[in-house]
């Protein structure tokens, strides 16, 4: 298992792993699935400001995961919101942790403040992760989603990194 830096070359596999979860589940909000193009305009702008890692097993990608700002005001520049997804068939082998953990390593080394998980209210593999890694739940929106025939609530889980 490698963790590094996300690379350009990585945008098919992103977008493979990412349209899984847009088609076969509610773990994104998304309905229509991305083009590779579309994946790798995201991966350049999030890339170039922020931590993107992707987990590579054998050559192949087995998950990924990136911080993005949390919300457009200025205020809010220490805070950022994660991203985390894995290849379906490499669930449950703690690639998940590892991807996260270096992820809060580098935003805690870059001098953000917060990190928002914002995870549909049902994902108990989510939030289990993100508990494990020290987020705790700060919202819970009730039936703000609908896809796949389902009403979604989403909670927000916070981790707070360095003091100010």
């Amino acid at each position: 298992m490698i963790i590094r830096p996300v690379d350009l070359s990585d945008s098919n596999a992103i977008a493979e792993i990412y349209n899984h979860y847009i088609l076969n589940s509610v773990a994104s909000f998304e309905t229509e699935a991305l083009s590779y193009e579309a994946m790798e305009k995201r991966i350049i702008e999030v890339s170039s400001n922020f931590p993107y890692y992707v987990c590579e097993i054998d050559g192949n990608i087995a998950g990924y995961c990136y911080a993005h700002p949390w919300k457009e005001r200025a205020a809010y520049k220490y805070t950022l919101e994660t991203t985390v997804y894995i290849n379906p068939l490499h669930l449950h082998k703690g690639i998940g942790y590892n991807l996260m953990t270096t992820l809060i390593e580098s935003c805690t080394k870059n001098g953000f403040h917060a990190l928002i998980a914002c995870i549909t209210g049902n994902n108990k593999a989510s939030i289990a992760l993100h508990k494990k890694l020290g987020f705790k739940k700060v919202s819970h929106f009730e039936q703000v989603g609908y896809k796949h025939n389902q009403i979604l609530d989403v909670v927000d889980y916070q981790l707070l990194l360095n003091a100010f």
